[in-house]
């Protein structure tokens, strides 16, 4: 009889301690491990999972952004990558329906006629035939039940690639809208700037015209003005990459324009709630693709395993046949015939099959294993980053704070004479980049809290999933008419 890899594997302490930890928290049945599990091996998250907001399934709409919330539609609806990973998840529940068809009996249905001519007699003869032929595999060991559950799991883990694309193509076009609208802020920043130090230079004519400053003044000042306008072209090329990037994101050309109003950078929402470990595990999608893998991995050892016991096959047949068509249904022939296969020697095929299934059981158990670690990595990364990225954001306020007290102290101190001109171009400066910095800086921070909801997110229905559903809705809905009909 097949027996389960898990009796039959040998794994080291290291990968029983994983397999326990992981599957334990996604809710599995497993067997004991070979020695205690150390304390060490139970993932623990550094922030309170009682405290947070609840985040949606659809995590984006937590920055009540209506403009965005439309873009990631667009984007879900239009994506080509999202679409062929939608066609990639059909063809294998496609492939895993044909696999089930195998449980099912297989019935042709056969046609004939052929015609004898005698070269040294008149006798010639014309038979037709019609006939049906049915075939059938008893799974006495469950082999091709086995092989039907691995092609169901692994469709249900392609369901679980198309969520991660999903999640990916959202962060995406999320993170893509707020680069757009931090480049907007940066060039208006920078216009801004531009005029600011304009008006200095202007001011810095008037003083060098009447013999109060020096020419080295004024030159600085208008490599300040320069050096202002290129960042303003490069802020503007960043913005033209941008717009292009989320153009191909929702399908849509490079060159098409945004037709929506790019809204200013978000205050951060509410801290979403991490939860337990557990809930994690259950709720990413690329997690649970791997458990299905390594699950899927399973039954095809199993199958593997009872390909070694003898098969049975039964088949059956029923055929007429005559010389005229009119004569074609009075005579009929039954047959039914069972056939029993039992391997006697295959050159240790079916042996090395079954070393192979081990290995790939194996081989998914690890990526399992890296998959759920990779979860929780990202989650703890994402939390770090965020805190750090706080601290930075409040740090450039404050250094922010002090450049322009600092400036205005030097520019009063320049024009009673007291403070030199060197002194207020470093400062104004050191003022101007802090204010891009901190414009920067509130970027990375939302970045930040989008990787976080992204460690987070578990499956949510994309339009190509709820056109699916409205379909099988609408071939339901007529049966059930013809039901009350009948009724």
């Amino acid at each position: 009889m097949p027996t389960n890899w898990m009796s039959r594997n040998r794994t080291s302490p290291e990968a029983w301690c994983l397999l326990v930890v992981a599957l334990w928290l996604t809710g599995c049945v497993t067997p004991e491990p070979r020695g205690e599990l150390p304390q060490s091996a139970v993932p623990v998250f550094s922030a309170d999972p009682e405290q947070g907001a609840a985040t949606p399934d659809r995590w984006w709409r937590a920055f009540n952004d209506p403009t965005l919330n439309t873009r990631v539609e667009h984007a879900l609806a239009g994506n080509y990558d999202l679409a062929a990973a939608w066609e990639r998840l059909n063809a294998a529940r496609a492939l895993a329906r044909r696999t089930a068809s195998a449980l099912s009996p297989e019935v042709d249905a056969s046609a004939g006629a052929s015609r004898q001519e005698s070269l040294n007699s008149n006798r010639d003869q014309t038979e037709l035939s019609l006939g049906l032929v049915a075939s059938y595999e008893v799974d006495l060991w469950g082999r091709i039940d086995s092989l039907a559950e691995a092609e169901a799991l692994r469709a249900e883990a392609t369901a679980g690639a198309y969520q991660v694309a999903a999640i990916s193509l959202s962060s995406s076009v999320t993170l893509t809208w707020y680069q757009i609208a931090e480049a907007v802020a940066q060039l208006q920043l920078v216009q801004s700037q531009l005029e600011t130090n304009q008006t200095f230079l202007n001011l810095l004519q008037e003083r060098f015209d009447v013999g109060q400053i020096r020419q080295a003044d004024v030159n600085r000042q208008r490599q300040l003005v320069e050096a202002t306008r290129e960042q303003a072209i490069v802020i503007q090329s960043r913005l033209d990459l941008f717009k292009h990037q989320l153009a191909l994101l929702e399908g849509r050309p490079p060159q098409s324009p945004i037709d929506m109003p790019v809204a200013a950078l978000p205050q951060l929402p509410a801290s979403p709630s991490v939860g337990l470990p557990s809930d994690l595990l259950q709720r990413r999608p690329d997690v649970r693709a791997a458990l299905l893998q390594l699950q899927a991995a399973d039954k095809d050892l199993a199958a593997a395993v009872s390909d070694q016991y003898p098969r049975l096959n039964l088949t059956a047949s029923i055929e007429t046949a005559a010389e005229r068509p009119a004569r074609l249904f009075e005579e009929w022939l039954l047959s039914i015939a069972g056939q029993a296969v039992a391997p006697l020697i295959d050159g240790g095929e079916r042996r090395a099959e079954i070393d192979r299934n081990q290995a790939i059981v194996r081989e998914r158990l690890a990526a399992y294993g890296q998959s759920v670690l990779i979860a929780f990595g990202e989650v703890e990364d994402a939390l770090a980053l965020e805190a750090r990225r706080v601290e930075r954001l409040e740090s450039l306020r404050e250094q922010l704070r002090l450049a322009e007290q600092a400036v205005l102290l030097l520019e009063d101190q320049f024009f009673q004479g007291v403070s030199d001109y060197l002194a207020v171009l470093t400062a104004l400066r050191d003022k101007q980049q802090l204010q891009r910095d901190v414009i920067s800086a509130r970027l990375d921070l939302i970045a930040a809290r989008i990787a976080l909801y992204r460690a987070l997110a578990g499956g949510f229905d994309t339009p190509l999933q709820a056109d699916e559903q409205r379909s099988q809705t609408e071939l339901e809905e007529p049966e059930d008419e013809q039901s009350h009909d009948g009724q």
